[in-house]
């Protein structure tokens, strides 16, 4: 089973920045998809931003320019930056992930408990 862990949600002031990182852990042999999602009150949950193993980025058009995701393949962690961010950007904010666990055996949807963002003046 793989445990996902969200931090560095919080309130801001539009404008400003916030960085979100998700951790995994369990028995973990490889994580081949990392993704950020996002759920506004009374909203479907939607792609923030992915960062795939070989680098491949891909990002929503609402974010681009503004948000950065990267990875850190050691730690089995994913980082979104967000910057100039507006108020439509607050949301909860989930990470996922897909790999591969020690056994062999393939996993996917893994989620992540979420963070708050709010983005208010």
């Amino acid at each position: 089973q793989v445990q996902l862990v969200e931090s560095g949600g919080g309130l801001v002031q539009p404008g400003g920045s916030l960085r979100l990182s998700c951790a995994a852990s369990g028995s973990i042999f490889s994580i081949n998809y990392m993704g950020w999602y996002r759920q506004a009150s009374g909203k479907q949950r939607d792609l923030v931003a992915h960062i795939i193993s070989d680098g491949r980025i891909n990002y929503a058009d609402s974010v681009k320019g503004r948000f950065t995701i990267s990875r850190d393949n050691a730690k089995n962690t994913v980082y979104l930056q967000m910057n100039s961010l507006k108020p439509e950007d607050t949301a909860v904010y989930y990470c996922n992930v897909h790999g591969v666990y020690s056994t062999g055996n393939y996993f996917s949807g893994a989620w992540g408990q979420g963070t708050q963002v709010t983005v208010s003046s």
